[in-house]
């Protein structure tokens, strides 16, 4: 896994600065205000059905058979065992799931996913997976760093924790890491330059969706 370390250490920054973030913290030991909590189930949720269609794009362009049927698979970890978390976490908060689905996007959520479709509409698979991998990436590695403590003694927090830190979360990121690196062998020093900006842009998203998270936002601001 060389292209994918090599993308990794770029960012490594990013990931510290996202595992050091407040909500971040306050998720790992329990303190979190339950208020921007909720803004992060409504506004991930709204993400990962934009999310979901980037797996789509991928299983489209897949040039083999195993790698169509990885995406489709990760593909129903993200809208089946993903989003049902988040309406198990909705109910909870007393929001419906119709409001789930209609909530408006702030504007990090919208310009991420923009950036992400249009990435995968528009690259080809290395850029797709440079787009997207910064989000399993980053949730498992704070979810695994979080583990290593006691768990918080809110269920909420604990849950979340226990998803991301799963095996099945794991090994569906290993696949998409081993994906990477199996097309990449060969690439010109200008095609892996573009792939950094791309991996960078998303970790950058994807510590400025929890500032987002933490402090609010809306269209108004």
């Amino acid at each position: 896994m060389v292209l994918t370390k090599n993308l990794y250490t770029a960012a490594e920054h990013l990931f510290e600065d996202q595992l050091e973030h407040p909500f971040v913290r306050g998720l790992g030991d329990g303190t979190l205000d339950p208020e921007r909590f909720e803004r992060w189930v409504v506004q991930d949720y709204r993400y990962l059905i934009e999310f979901a269609r980037v797996f789509a794009w991928a299983a489209a362009k897949a040039t083999r058979f195993e790698s169509m049927a990885w995406y489709a698979k990760v593909l129903d970890l993200t809208v089946n065992t993903e989003m049902d978390l988040h309406r198990q976490y909705a109910e909870r908060f007393g929001i419906r799931e119709s409001d789930l689905e209609s909530a408006p996007m702030w504007p990090t959520t919208q310009a991420y996913t923009d950036f992400l479709v249009r990435t995968a509409a528009d690259g080809d698979q290395l850029d797709l997976l440079a787009a997207l991998l910064p989000c399993a990436w980053g949730y498992v590695y704070i979810a695994e760093e979080l583990s290593k403590t006691a768990p918080p003694t809110d269920q909420r927090y604990a849950d979340w924790i226990s998803q991301y830190a799963s095996a099945e979360f794991r090994e569906a990121l290993d696949w998409l890491r081993a994906e990477m690196d199996r097309l990449a062998p060969g690439l010109a020093a200008e095609k892996q330059n573009r792939l950094e900006e791309i991996f960078l842009t998303s970790t950058r998203y994807e510590l400025r969706f929890w500032d987002m998270c933490w402090e609010g936002e809306s269209w108004d601001d």
